[in-house]
Order: C-alpha cells, then sequence, then structure tokens
C-alpha cells in the first residue's frame, strides 16, 4: 500500500554530515513504524535508526547512537535520517522501510525504497 524512495546519499569526507530523505506514497506514513537500514560492501544489513508507530519516539543502534538522527515530517509525508560526524565504515547502500509492527524491531519491514548510497572516504 505504501512506496517509498530514498535520496540524499553522495559522497562525503570524514566528519562531515548527509541528510538522507524517505519519500512515501500511497499511505500515511503515520499508519507504520519507519526504520533506516544500510548494508555495506560483504555484509549483512544493519539498521541505522528507527521511529516506532506506537509514541513516534526515535531508536538506534550503539553504532550511530549520539549522530544520526531520524525524524518525521508527517504533513510532506517524508521521513529524514540526519548523519553527522561520518566515519568511513557508515559507507554503504541506506534503506528505508514501513512496518505495522508498533515498537521498532519487531520486523514486519515488507516495504522498502531502492537504497540510495552514501560514501564516506578520507
Amino acid at each position: 500500500q505504501v512506496q517509498l524512495v530514498e535520496s540524499g546519499g553522495g559522497l562525503v569526507q570524514p566528519g562531515g554530515s548527509l541528510r538522507l530523505s524517505c519519500a512515501a506514497s500511497g499511505s500515511l506514513i503515520d499508519f507504520y513504524s519507519i526504520g533506516w537500514f544500510r548494508q555495506a560492501p560483504g555484509k549483512e544489513r544493519e539498521g541505522a535508526g528507527c521511529l516506532s508507530r506506537s509514541d513516534g519516539r526515535p531508536n538506534y543502534p550503539d553504532s550511530v547512537k549520539g549522530r544520526f538522527t531520524i525524524s518525521r515530517d508527517s504533513t510532506r509525508n517524508m521521513v529524514y535520517l540526519q548523519m553527522n560526524s561520518l566515519k568511513p565504515e557508515d559507507t554503504g547502500v541506506y534503506y528505508c522501510a514501513a512496518s505495522f509492527e508498533t515498537s521498532c524491531w519487531m520486523g514486519g519491514y515488507n516495504y522498502w525504497g531502492q537504497g540510495t548510497q552514501v560514501t564516506v572516504f578520507s
């Protein structure tokens, strides 16, 4: 029911910042928990942040806590991932995904964007 499209990826130096956008259509993002995931070359996909449907509060893994901020603009039907103090290990393809679960990491991410590439280099 919902389609997701990521944008905003690119090349950035270590210590720099990027803001990724996830545009939703076909349904309202308030109906879903929205997660950001990333996949580095040769590695499995991992979470990079999430907004829960139950209370709209963010949740972050330790690898990005204090550096990444996820936010939601219900009026524009968009979700953002602000990434600061970027490190080379943050390099990867970033995806946004939607789940009907009320908390962030209970699975059920059945709707995915196509991904946007983030490359951090020295």
